[in-house]
Order: structure tokens, then sequence, then C-alpha cells
């Protein structure tokens, strides 16, 4: 999956902007972001370990490394508040 994606530093995702429209379409696709997300948080609380986001903001498609500290129902939360939405992750790993 990494081809297309280029990689970007937490720090700069605060400065992204994201669209409404979600990257993903049908159901299945949906829940098992949503089930990966889940994982990934349970993840970084125990062992802190660091996973890899793949999204998109209204310019490209990003991949950044880091430990997922928070999900609530529409964004992931990173270390020091940084968020990215939802709806414009493709996948977690």
């Amino acid at each position: 999956m990494n081809a297309n994606f280029e990689i970007i530093e937490k720090e700069a995702i605060e400065n992204l902007h994201f669209p409404e429209i979600d990257v993903l379409e049908g159901i299945e696709a949906i829940n098992q972001r949503n089930s990966d997300l889940e994982r990934a948080l349970s993840l970084g609380n125990l062992e802190h370990s660091k996973i890899k986001i793949y999204f998109e903001d209204d310019y490209s498609k990003k991949v950044v490394e880091t430990t997922i500290w928070g999900v609530t129902d529409k964004r992931v939360i990173l270390k020091k508040g940084v968020v990215i939405p939802i709806n414009r992750i493709y996948k977690s790993i």
C-alpha cells in the first residue's frame, strides 16, 4: 500500500485540511477500518506500539507512523492532540 502514499511527520498533520467525504466505499470496508482502529488503540495503550495510518487530506495520500491515544466516533487522536478524521483514513496497520 505504500507506493502512492507520502510519508508525513505527525507534527505536520495539524496543518492539513480534510474534506468531509469518506475515502472508503461500502459498509464492510468502513467496519474493517473501525475494528482496525480499535485494535491499534489497544496496542497503543497496552504496548505503546506504533502503527501506520494511511489517510488522505484534500491534497494527497499520506502515511504516518505513530501511536493512537484515542478514538472517538469521528476522529483518531494522536499525541499532543493531533487528530485525523476517521472518514479520511484508508487503513491502519
